[in-house]
């Protein structure tokens, strides 16, 4: 931030000339980072009720509280594009999605990889009569969209079917959803063919939408799913996402840079695509997800276990599924996060679970899916890719994790440490990208990629929704091994105006609210 950026504010520089404001706080000496990813300077910002009221040079009227930031950093709340907190977040305590205010987030987006409610206007609802922590912004799911009309089903809809389905996103962007979201694969969203993701996306269209993904493939046939969300784009009319972009399994490594370049060839051509990443080499899933071909998983869970059964189709299924197994390094890169029925099993690898139980990691998995399944870290990433994708400017930063809180299983820690990790490890300590670039990949950014008004940017008349943290002291202290620990360096979180995390304690003030899409 310069004195241009101060001046277009209308803040005068003047010792003599300053504005005299009223606030209710005062943030004295902080160096601001407002969200368009320009270097930082030190400046005070005054909130009144839940607005920005004066960023940079100012006198004030009265006697409102004044927080010394002196050594700080002040910058817009964060904004998590990629959350599966849909269902956490309608019951307590998960509701005051403590895991991410402690990181500074100050909004988190759900609807992601096509699941979660169908209802949005029931989902606000449930979210304004329980209260929340953080702001909500949700995406239409195709997934449950699908589910709901056509069950569990491997074909295309009929054109009644498809009716429906185009009834249902439009009445959730009516509603105040911000776009569509697609996770393709998964159930049954898999099972869609790009006819059906065009038609559906262009009702999202019709509101100034977002087309966000989980795209069909992120190893081997990652060109042909990007080829499938840019031509979405091009017969939608609208922008798209690439929600956690990577490139996974070890014959992949090294893509980032390719896939980089055909991402900016179609922005070159006008299509406006963006992506978003946790900065960490593992993913998590369910295990049916990387262990079960898609075709073998329509219907309902006691139909596969019959197709197990078949004497023709049963050897097939289980020969394929030995070859997902052994390109995941025999199952020595999936963990266990949570599998109720054997608690003592979470943070253990399928091999060293096999090896114990003394059989093959493909009869435990075949044991796992008959006890219901299970939830899955999965260790298919390089390092190097991870760094290549987060220098880019059209990637922001979103965790793909849940509000939660410490218990028993052992979850992926980007719930508890992602943007911690990208600022602290990455910006801060590894220098692997500028701070101003990693924080903008936080704020302003994603702020831009769902066009959300008045949040995102440090300026007088936005929303008051704002992070405070020690530059020495951000780290995430969540590990694959320990993973349910806060971060720790916010030394304050305001979330419309009121003190959500003060001098580093977690208030339990439930300022969030469901933020509807205002072309409903």
């Amino acid at each position: 931030m310069s004195s241009s950026f101060l001046l277009a504010v209308g803040l005068v520089l003047g010792a003599g000339d300053e504005p005299l404001v009223t606030a209710d706080v005062v943030l004295r000496g902080a160096m601001l980072y407002d969200g368009t990813g320009a270097p930082g300077v030190v400046g005070d910002v005054a909130i009144q009720g839940d607005r920005i009221v004066a960023v940079g040079k100012f006198r004030t009227a009265g006697s409102p509280r004044v927080l010394d930031c002196t050594g700080l950093i002040l910058t817009p709340g964060f904004i998590d594009l990629h959350t599966h907190s849909d269902y956490p977040l309608q019951k307590a305590p998960t509701n005051a999605n403590r895991n991410y205010l402690l990181q500074g987030v100050t909004t988190v987006v759900t609807g992601n990889c096509g699941a979660g409610p169908v209802d949005t206007a029931a989902y606000f609802k449930k979210l304004e009569e329980i209260g929340i922590g953080s702001n909500v912004i949700h995406q239409v799911p195709h997934n449950d969209v699908r589910r709901k009309v056509m069950g569990n089903a491997n074909r295309s809809p009929t054109a009644e079917e498809l009716g429906k389905m185009e009834a249902l996103v439009d009445q959730g962007m009516r509603d105040g959803a911000w776009g569509l979201a697609t996770g393709l694969i998964y159930n049954p969203g898999t099972y869609a063919k790009t006819d059906e993701l065009i038609a559906l996306a262009r009702v999202a269209a019709k509101y100034g939408g977002l087309y966000a993904s989980h795209i069909r493939d992120e190893g081997e046939e990652i060109f042909a799913a990007l080829e499938e969300i840019i031509a979405i784009a091009r017969k939608a009319g609208l922008r798209v996402h690439i929600s956690h972009i990577k490139v996974t399994g070890r014959r992949n490594w090294g893509k980032a840079p390719e896939v980089i370049a055909f991402i900016k060839k179609a922005q070159r051509e006008g299509i406006r695509v963006t992506a978003d990443q946790y900065p960490y080499p593992a993913s998590s899933t369910n295990l049916a997800a990387m262990t079960i071909p898609a075709r073998y998983r329509e219907g309902e869970p006691k139909d596969f276990l019959a197709k197990l059964d078949d004497p023709e189709l049963g050897p097939k299924i289980r020969q394929e599924m030995q070859r997902l197994i052994d390109e995941r390094d025999y199952g020595q890169t999936l963990r266990i996060a949570s599998f109720n029925p054997r608690p003592q099993w979470h943070g253990k690898t399928l091999a060293a679970l096999a090896a114990a139980e003394k059989k093959s990691v493909l009869d435990l998995v075949l044991d796992i899916q008959r006890q219901g399944g299970a939830q899955i870290v999965s260790f298919g990433m390089n390092e190097d890719d991870v760094r290549w994708f987060m220098k880019e400017k059209f990637v922001a930063t979103a965790s793909d994790g849940s509000s939660m809180v410490p218990g028993k299983t052992v979850p992926h820690p980007r719930s508890y440490g992602c943007f911690a990790r990208k600022i602290g490890r990455y910006a801060l300590a590894e220098k692997v990208i500028p701070l101003e670039q990693a924080l903008r990949s936080c704020n302003g950014l994603p702020a831009d990629i769902l066009e959300l008004p008045e949040r995102g940017y440090l300026k007088p008349g936005y929303f008051a929704d704002l992070v405070v943290f020690d530059p020495k002291a951000y780290r995430d202290q969540a590990t694959f091994e320990q993973p349910h620990q806060y971060a720790v360096g916010v030394k304050y979180v305001f979330v419309n105006g009121r003190l959500a995390v003060d001098d580093g304690r977690f208030t339990g003030t439930l300022a969030g609210k469901p933020l509807r899409h205002p072309k409903r």
